[in-house]
């Protein structure tokens, strides 16, 4: 069988991904992926330490193996691990994504909704994944964050979901309830900042294989997805 047509069109796509990142870390005004750029030319996420009871550390080999991904997958060079950090932290601004996720309360302080505002205006983009039981605080987070936006569902269609990969919408992962997964998102000055994957849990799927047990198609989807977020954020500063 001729592969040649399918390998031409991912190299096609690594390629178009490497000069899209070149140019949003190299050649943006945009203050965060100025700040982004800086760092020695390796792509990092930061992971949120948040307030409120809920485990903000769940799934620790999910981030690393998400940056694995854009290494093996995008050809993107990458840091090794995921940075912790705070709304108040120095280091917020030279990550291009922000991802929180857990299974319980989030909670943050007025100064700290101010701290995120300016993180997303400033061209930033969250990635929250709900992990089971962070959903209604979560919902009170944003808004407090915006109180002038909506949390709205993205349709199938949204270009997040085909950003490097052509998914039929969010996959569904870790099958906790019958609930469909769903994406969500806040759109602000025309930009979507923040993305919400409900009912979905990627992060799970982003696990080591033996944490869980998923199996490879499951998993895949899950990597497919944490792609395209990565892309969407990169592409959309």
């Amino acid at each position: 069988m001729n592969h040649s047509g399918t390998a031409g069109r991912r190299g096609q796509r690594r390629w178009m991904a490497s000069a899209a990142l070149w140019l949003v870390l190299g050649g943006s005004h945009n203050p965060v992926a100025a700040a982004a750029a800086d760092q020695e030319g390796l792509l990092g996420i930061a992971r949120l330490h948040y307030d409120g009871g809920g485990d903000w550390y769940c799934d620790p080999s999910s981030l690393p193996n998400w940056l694995e991904l854009m290494r093996t997958r995008v050809g993107v060079s990458t840091e090794e691990r995921d940075h912790v950090v705070t709304l108040d932290s120095e280091d917020l601004y030279r990550y291009p994504l922000l991802y929180m996720s857990g299974h319980g309360r989030v909670a943050l302080s007025d100064e700290e909704a101010v701290q995120l505002r300016g993180y997303l205006d400033a061209g930033g983009f969250l990635y929250a994944d709900d992990n089971y039981g962070m959903d209604a605080s979560f919902r009170a987070m944003v808004a407090q964050v915006f109180p002038d936006e909506q949390l709205v569902p993205l349709p199938a269609g949204h270009p997040i979901y085909h950003a490097y990969y052509d998914l039929p919408g969010l996959p569904k992962i870790h099958r906790h309830d019958g609930e469909p997964a769903q994406g969500f998102g806040v759109v602000r000055r025309g930009r979507l900042v923040l993305f919400y994957s409900y009912s979905s849990d990627i992060g799970d799927g982003l696990e080591d294989p033996d944490v869980h047990g998923d199996p490879a198609p499951v998993r895949e989807a899950a990597a497919r997805m944490a792609v395209n977020v990565m892309m969407y954020a990169l592409t959309h500063p």
